[in-house]
């Protein structure tokens, strides 16, 4: 294999890492320059049971290098002390991509 070949490789998959993780998502919201969406992330949800509680977790990507943070439901639930979790949000937000923060609510009891 050329030394081309090889750097050409490696830099597809890099190039692939780094186009992966807080770029991607369960959901797909709006992109603008400046983007700041709230929506529901649960499509199965039962907005109808009472929820007495509400949890959050976050997570940011710095320049679509640098990811941290835990924006999982479960993060979610066991901050605000769920037990059942009925419906779950999100919040979105984005400047050019330079910085993004996703936030879960989870909603329950």
């Amino acid at each position: 294999m050329s030394m081309h070949k090889l750097c050409s490789g490696l830099v597809l998959c890099g190039s692939m890492l780094a186009f992966t993780g807080c770029l991607t998502a369960p959901f797909a919201p709006p992109m603008g320059a400046v983007t700041a969406v709230e929506a529901p992330l649960s499509i199965d949800h039962n907005r109808s049971a009472m929820a007495s509680k509400k949890g959050e977790s976050s997570a940011m990507c710095i320049l679509g290098l640098v990811s941290v943070g835990d924006a999982s439901t479960q993060a979610a639930a066991q901050e605000g002390g769920l037990k059942t979790v009925h419906f779950l949000d999100y919040k979105y937000f984005n400047v050019l991509g330079i910085y993004q923060k996703t936030t879960v609510m989870a909603y329950g009891e």
